[in-house]
C-alpha cells in the first residue's frame, strides 16, 4: 500500500484545526504548522515506519518557504506518494467577523519593522487577509478548494472525511446544492442557477419537503423542463470531464442553485449523483440542508483560527 499525505491549507480563520482533526479521527498521523523545508524527510520518516496514511497543515505562518511546496508535492508525487490537497477558503466578511468575535491577532497583522528597528503599525486585518489570500494563490490553484463562509464545523468535518476516505477513479465529481440566497459556494468550478423551473414551495403538500422526499422527487418526474434540464447539464458535464481529468484535476465540484436549496438544487444532486457514478466518483453535499442544528444557520458558528 503506497503512503497516503493529506495536505491541509487555507487561509487562518477559514477551520483548518477543525479539518486536521477531521482527518486525524479516521486514522491518519497528524502534524500541524509543519515547515516545508521538512516535508520530504518528514515524508520520508514515515515510510520508514510504515505508516501509511499521513495528514499535514501548512499555513501562512510558514509564508517564506510555501513557494517550496508544489515543487516538493512534484517530488513526493514522483516517489509514488498519493497526494491529496485541500484548501480551505472563506470571505473576507466571515474572517473578519471570525477574528473580531475570537479577539485573536492575524498572522499578519504584525510586521517585523524597519532597517532603523521601528514598528511599522499594525495592517488592517483586511489587508493582512488580502495579503494572505496573495501568498496562497499557488497552493490554492492546485488544491480541492472548500468555503467554509456559510457552513459549520460538524459539516466541514462531514465533507473532508467524505473527501479523504474515497477510493476509485481519478477524478471524483462534488455535486452541491446551495440557496441563492445565501450566497454562491465559493469553492464551485461550475455554477447552474435552475431557478427558472417549478417551484414545490408553491405545492401546500410539498413545502415542508425536499428533492429527496418521493412526492417531491414524483413532481419533479411530471416537468419536462426539470428533465431538459438535467440532461443539458450531464451533456455539458461529458464533455468535458475527460479534459479534466487529463489536465490532473483531482476534484470538480458542481454547485447548483435554486431559490431556497431545499427541492430543485437538491433534486438534480441527487439525480446528477447517481447518473454519474458508473463512470467517476461522486459526492453530493446539501449545504443548506446540511446545516445542523436548524435549516439556515447563522453566517458564524466560534469557528476556530487555524
Amino acid at each position: 500500500m503506497e503512503l497516503e499525505l493529506v495536505l491541509i491549507t487555507g487561509m487562518s480563520g477559514s477551520g483548518k484545526s477543525v479539518a486536521l482533526h477531521a482527518v486525524e479521527d479516521a486514522g491518519y498521523y497528524s502534524v500541524d504548522n509543519l515547515p516545508p523545508e521538512l516535508l520530504l524527510s518528514f515524508v520520508k520518516l514515515q515510510q520508514e515506519r510504515d505508516n501509511k496514511r499521513v495528514a499535514i497543515a501548512m499555513d501562512v505562518r510558514s509564508a517564506k518557504s510555501l513557494p517550496q511546496v508544489p515543487e516538493r508535492l512534484r517530488a513526493l508525487a514522483a516517489m509514488g506518494v498519493v497526494i491529496k490537497s485541500l484548501f480551505l477558503e472563506s470571505t473576507t466578511d466571515t474572517l473578519v467577523r471570525r477574528y473580531s468575535e475570537s479577539r485573536r491577532k492575524h498572522p499578519l497583522s504584525q510586521t517585523n519593522g524597519d532597517a532603523e528597528g521601528n514598528k511599522d503599525e499594525h495592517r488592517a486585518l483586511v489587508e493582512a487577509i488580502e495579503l494572505e489570500r496573495e501568498l496562497l494563490a499557488d497552493l490554492r490553484e492546485h488544491a480541492h478548494v472548500i468555503d467554509t463562509s456559510l457552513i459549520r464545523p460538524s459539516q466541514l468535518q462531514r465533507y473532508v472525511k467524505s473527501l479523504i476516505l474515497i477510493k476509485g477513479s481519478p477524478l471524483t465529481l462534488v455535486f452541491e446544492s446551495f440557496a441563492f440566497k445565501r450566497g454562491i459556494p465559493g469553492d464551485a468550478d461550475y455554477v447552474f442557477d435552475v431557478r427558472m423551473l417549478p417551484n414545490p414551495h408553491y405545492e401546500p403538500e410539498l413545502k415542508a419537503l425536499t428533492g429527496k422526499d418521493d412526492a417531491v422527487v414524483a413532481f419533479f418526474q411530471r416537468h419536462d423542463q426539470v428533465h431538459q434540464m438535467l440532461l443539458q447539464i450531464a451533456q455539458f458535464l461529458d464533455q468535458w470531464l475527460d479534459p479534466l481529468a487529463n489536465d490532473n484535476r483531482s476534484y470538480v465540484t458542481v454547485a447548483i442553485g435554486c431559490t431556497g436549496g431545499q427541492h430543485r438544487s437538491v433534486y438534480l444532486v441527487e439525480a446528477l449523483t447517481k447518473l454519474f457514478a458508473d463512470r467517476w466518483t461522486t459526492l453530493s453535499r446539501h449545504r443548506e440542508l446540511d446545516a445542523t442544528p436548524g435549516r439556515f444557520p447563522a453566517t458564524s458558528f466560534g469557528w476556530p483560527q487555524a
